[in-house]
């Protein structure tokens, strides 16, 4: 993530997301997507990704009338980064904390338990 001079602000992260999700795309499909959840004006989202292109967090193809705009940052290496300062900030850098938070405040169904126990014996096997 060393392309990104500014953590992403909650609204940036979102059109991150979605572009995560459905690879390159317009201002008008990112907009229409937030308007899923919530109402969006297009300008409003369109002034949001101009900014995150100008900070270097997204890519744009302005080579036809509809600009096309990804993500400059891959998603897991930004996740990474994201989450560890999250851990370092909030649990003192602690793993295994933030394990025991999650975990001790919500049931895990059977199938996320195995894949923790998948995940636990593969870090062990290293």
């Amino acid at each position: 993530m060393s392309a990104m001079q500014a953590e992403p602000t909650k609204s940036e992260f979102e059109i991150l997301q979605i572009l995560w999700q459905n690879g390159p795309s317009t201002v008008r499909l990112v907009n229409d997507k937030l308007n899923e959840s919530r109402p969006v004006q297009y300008t409003t989202t369109l002034k949001l990704m101009q900014i995150m292109f100008e900070k270097g967090l997204l890519m744009a193809d302005k080579s036809s009338m509809k600009h096309i705009y990804k993500p400059s940052l891959e998603e897991v290496k930004t996740k990474g980064v994201l989450l560890d300062k999250f851990v370092d900030s909030l649990y003192g850098g602690s793993k295994a904390s933030l394990m025991m938070q999650l975990l001790g405040d919500k049931k895990a169904s059977p199938e996320e338990l195995s894949e923790i126990r998948k995940l636990l014996d593969q870090l062990e096997n290293k």
